[in-house]
């Protein structure tokens, strides 16, 4: 498998967790959004760099690695990167949250997260997403 068929696999991987993030979105599970749009955002970007290269890492947040790279980017993607970085860091952060909870507290992942909070991380993972599809699809002419 190359590159190519590689990131199309993630971007689709990206999309069926987009789904389910909506679907527990309406079933008021915003912990389960909160970590399907993690999955998503890391998928997307993986996708992305793969697209222009570049071996992605073992590791969760690859926002760093996208600005490093970034003149491998096409011009208009450029200064997506920024802003996707932060979705990326920001979600990187609740990804074990959403799934376990709070050890310390002890407070389950159902009360660690808001609508508005499952909201914002499926808006942004969203937008990776389409940035990334669109990167693909230009990429692939």
């Amino acid at each position: 498998m190359n590159n190519i068929d590689m990131a199309r696999s993630y971007l689709k991987q990206s999309g069926e967790r987009l789904k389910h993030a909506k679907e527990a979105l309406e079933g008021g599970n915003y912990a389960y959004v909160i970590r399907q749009s993690q999955e998503a955002v890391e998928l997307s970007l993986k996708a992305a760099l793969r697209l222009v290269g570049v071996e992605p890492p073992k590791w969760h947040d690859v926002g760093p690695l996208l600005k490093r790279c970034e003149g491998r980017f096409p011009e208009w993607f450029r200064p997506l990167i920024p802003p996707l970085a932060a979705i990326s860091r920001k979600l990187r952060r609740e990804r074990e949250p959403s799934l376990y909870g709070d050890e310390e507290t002890g407070a389950p992942p159902e009360e660690l997260y808001t609508g508005d909070d499952a909201l914002e991380a499926l808006e942004g993972a969203g937008r990776a997403h389409e940035a990334c599809k669109r990167l693909f699809e230009e990429l692939q002419r």
